[in-house]
C-alpha cells in the first residue's frame, strides 16, 4: 500500500486549532490515560502521529476523532503540554471540512469573516423576503398567521429541511465511502447496514458513550456535561419537531391554556435550550474545564445563534400573550432572521454537524463489526486445504 504524504497537513491542523502539535513527542501517555481508548482505537496518540507524518488519506479514513468526547484527561496529564484533546477537536473540524464537498465548511472554519458574512447574508435574505411578501399587519390585535401565513412558513420550513438534509447526508455519504473502503475492510452486506441502525439512533439520542469519560481527578464531572448536553439536544429536537412537523398546530393565533400540550412542549424546549446554551457559554467564558479552554469562532457562533434563536422565540410568545401586534410581528422577523442562518450555516457546514457525524461514526463502527463477524463465520466454515 502506497501512502501519500501531505507536507501541509501539520500546518493545516494548526489552522484548525491544534496549535501545540510541535510539543508532542508521541510518548503515548494520552492513550494510556484515556478511558475510551481500547484495543481497536488507540487515540489520541494514533491521530497525533498521522498528523505529524502528513498521512492525510489515513486521517480522513479514521473514525477515531469522532470516538473522542474531549474529557480533557489527555491534555491535563500530557507531560509535554501538547494538548492532544484540542488536537482531536481540530481533527474533527478538519474532517468536517473534508467531508463537505462544497468547500464552504473549510472557509467557515478557517475564516471568521466567512462565518459572519454567511450568517449575515442569509439573515438579510430572510428579512428581504418578509419585506416583500409579508401579509397584512393587523394592528388592532395580534394576528400572526395573517402577517406570516402558516402554510407559507411551513413550505419554507420543508424546503429548507430538504436542502439541509441533502447537504448533510451527501457529506455523510462521502464520510462513509472513505471509511468503509479502507484497505483490509471486510465485505459489506445490506444486512449489516440495517442491523446497525439502532446504534445510530441510540447514540444520536443519548450520546451514551460520553458517560464513560473520566477526569484527571477521577471525579464524574463528565456526567454533568453529558446531562447538560442531553437536555440541550432534547430541547433542540423538540423545537425542531414542533416547527417542521407540527407548525400548523404550534404557530396559531389561538391562545391555549398554560397546561395545553402545545405550550408545555414549547416551554420545555425553550427552558432546555436556554439552560444548555447559557451553561456552555459560561463554561467557555470562564475556561475552567479543559474542554472549554480553547474556543474557535465557530464554537461561539453556534452557541450565540442558538441562544438568540431561543430568546427571540420566547419574546414572540410573550409579546403575543401581551397582545402587542407590531412588536410581535417585528420580533417574529428577527427570530427567523436568526434561526434560519443558524440552521442553514451551522447544520451542514458548521459546529452542529458534529451532532450527526459522531453517532454516524459509531454506526459505521458497528457496520464494520457486523460485517467482520459475518466474514469470520464464513472463514471458519471453509475447510483447510492440504
Amino acid at each position: 500500500m502506497v501512502t501519500r504524504v501531505n507536507l501541509d497537513l501539520h500546518d493545516e491542523l494548526k489552522a484548525f486549532g491544534a496549535k501545540d502539535l510541535d510539543l508532542c513527542y508521541n510518548c503515548g501517555n494520552c492513550t494510556a490515560v484515556c478511558s475510551l481508548a481500547d484495543e481497536g482505537s488507540s487515540f489520541p496518540r494514533r491521530i497525533m502521529h498521522l498528523i505529524q507524518v502528513g498521512a492525510s488519506d489515513r486521517l480522513k479514513q479514521s473514525l477515531d476523532p469522532w470516538l473522542c468526547y474531549y474529557c480533557g484527561d489527555c491534555s491535563v496529564q500530557c507531560p509535554r503540554g501538547a494538548n492532544p484533546g484540542e488536537a482531536m477537536m481540530a481533527a474533527r473540524r478538519y474532517l468536517t471540512s473534508r467531508y463537505d464537498w462544497t468547500g464552504l465548511s473549510r472557509r467557515i472554519y478557517l475564516s471568521k469573516a466567512w462565518d459572519v458574512v454567511a450568517v449575515l447574508v442569509v439573515a438579510l435574505f430572510v428579512i428581504g423576503l418578509f419585506a416583500l411578501f409579508h401579509g397584512p399587519m393587523v394592528l388592532g390585535r395580534v394576528e400572526l398567521n395573517t402577517f406570516a401565513p402558516v402554510r407559507a412558513v411551513e413550505a419554507g420550513d420543508l424546503i429548507m429541511a430538504g436542502v439541509l438534509s441533502f447537504f448533510l447526508l451527501t457529506n455523510a455519504a462521502r464520510m462513509a465511502f472513505w471509511i468503509l473502503r479502507e484497505e483490509g475492510a471486510p465485505p459489506l452486506s445490506l444486512g449489516a447496514f440495517v442491523k446497525a441502525v439502532p446504534e445510530f439512533v441510540v447514540n444520536f439520542a443519548t450520546q451514551k458513550r460520553w458517560r464513560r469519560c473520566g477526569t484527571a481527578q477521577g471525579e464524574p464531572k463528565e456526567n454533568w456535561r453529558w446531562l447538560t448536553h442531553l437536555i440541550l439536544v432534547s430541547g433542540y429536537l423538540t423545537m425542531l419537531t414542533l416547527i417542521v412537523v407540527f407548525l400548523r398546530w404550534f404557530q396559531t393565533d389561538v391562545v391555549h391554556p398554560f397546561y395545553h400540550p402545545q405550550r408545555l412542549l414549547g416551554y420545555y424546549a425553550t427552558a432546555a435550550l436556554l439552560y444548555g446554551t447559557v451553561a456552555f457559554m459560561v463554561g467557555r467564558w470562564k475556561k475552567r474545564d479543559e474542554i472549554h479552554k480553547f474556543s474557535e469562532a465557530t464554537d461561539w457562533m453556534f452557541l450565540v445563534l442558538l441562544f438568540l434563536t431561543t430568546l427571540t422565540g420566547l419574546c414572540v410568545n410573550l409579546f403575543r400573550l401581551a397582545d402587542w401586534p407590531l412588536a410581535t410581528y417585528l420580533i417574529y422577523v428577527v427570530h427567523l432572521a436568526v434561526a434560519v442562518p443558524m440552521l442553514v450555516v451551522e447544520v451542514p457546514f458548521g459546529k452542529w454537524s458534529h451532532l450527526f457525524y459522531r453517532p454516524w461514526a459509531l454506526y459505521l463502527v458497528k457496520v464494520r463489526e457486523i460485517a467482520q463477524g459475518a466474514a469470520d463465520v464464513r472463514a471458519e466454515g471453509i475447510p483447510a486445504t492440504a
